[in-house]
């Protein structure tokens, strides 16, 4: 192969820091896959067997319109739950199509290696250090806990901006910002200054304002699509948003709090159930805890880990008198009859809010 051309699959926002590595490390042609729209979720559809959940069809969607604009290298994730067998059945698929391209996962078990993904990088560009390639992979990983920790903040106020999309238009200089340190000073550096600039923008937030908490799948939770951008509705109902899982949990942060989750809930559960089942478990019974007015659970069509999950969160909700909805999503989920849902269970929440108040 002459001319190499990578190409990956989207992720939220999380294609700026992968861009980042993947163009400093293999030295070769990166085009990320195109925005996702209504055409990726209908080219992948298409060719996906129907029993395959959402993330399944959007990555392949992805990856038929990378193949399209010339790429012929494909890196997927992998990992997780029964996604981490997917990666074969998706290159099976694409080569039955006509497509001729090399096929890498990051990800060959449930957990990070970093040998393994040295050697993946390795095969694309043989000329990679170790050093240079250790060095990068922190510092991106770095960027990535910067940009949580700083969504975080925006989840908590964009609802209360003053002037508007005045958060969204700095996050994208921010983001723009980022990709152009080269050392974990300059990074932290821009970091701290963004953090400073974000805290200046003006908010109107009451103290007693509505604060929902979201759980559920990982792939819903952070694709902003494949939830029909149910945080930016939120946020247009002046909404406090509060969402565990981002990428930093995942690789970093997640492996530690196991016992402490399942000490949290004893009461509800003995052992983890697979994926982001005892996560969201844990963060019902947290977020109750912690006051909040209401919860939204999201996943895919067919998602086990999460089916297995949902009748413990009920429980959970029931016990406590917490209010929360359930969204399940796929090809036929209608737009429209999400919005009006969720200003339902919004209704619901202000209604129960009014009264504990009086």
């Amino acid at each position: 192969m002459d001319d190499k051309i990578v190409s990956f699959p989207h992720l939220g926002n999380y294609y700026v820091p992968v861009n980042y590595l993947l163009k400093t490390l293999l030295k070769v042609k990166i085009i990320p896959s195109p925005p996702i729209t209504k055409k990726t979720i209908e080219l992948g559809s298409k060719y996906s067997p129907d029993s395959v959940c959402l993330p399944f069809k959007y990555n392949l969607g992805n990856f038929i319109e990378s193949l399209d604009k010339g790429a012929n290298i494909l890196i997927q994730a992998g990992g997780g739950c029964r996604y981490g067998y997917y990666a074969e059945v998706q290159e099976t698929i694409l080569r039955s199509l006509g497509y001729n391209f090399d096929f890498y996962t990051l990800v060959n078990t449930d957990k990070f290696t970093p040998f393994y993904l040295y050697n993946t990088f390795k095969k694309i560009n043989p000329k990679l250090s170790f050093i240079k390639y250790a060095y990068f992979t922190l510092l991106t990983l770095l960027m990535i806990n910067y940009m949580d920790n700083i969504d975080d903040y925006i989840r908590k106020n964009i609802g209360f901006e003053l002037i508007e999309d005045s958060f969204t238009r700095l996050h994208k200089k921010m983001l723009k910002d980022f990709t152009n340190c080269h050392s974990f000073t300059i990074l932290t550096f821009n970091y701290f200054k963004y953090k400073k600039k974000f805290k200046k923008l003006k908010v109107i937030k009451p103290k007693d304002c509505m604060k929902i908490g979201i759980i559920g799948e990982l792939y819903t939770s952070m694709e902003p699509h494949s939830s029909y951008f149910l945080e930016q509705e939120l946020a247009k109902m002046h909404i406090e948003v509060k969402r565990f899982t981002n990428v930093s949990y995942l690789l970093i942060k997640k492996k530690h709090k196991i016992k402490k989750m399942l000490k949290y809930v004893r009461d509800y559960m003995k052992y983890p159930i697979g994926a982001d089942g005892l996560d969201n478990v844990y963060r019902t019974k947290k977020l109750i805890d912690e006051g909040y007015d209401g919860l939204i659970h999201i996943k895919p069509f067919g998602c086990t880990p999460e089916i297995g999950a949902m009748p413990i969160i009920k429980k959970v909700c029931d016990d406590y008198n917490m209010p929360i909805i359930f969204f399940s999503f796929d090809t036929q989920t209608s737009e429209e009859g999400i919005k009006t849902r969720l200003e339902a269970f919004y209704d619901m929440l202000k209604m129960k809010k009014e009264n504990r108040n009086d």
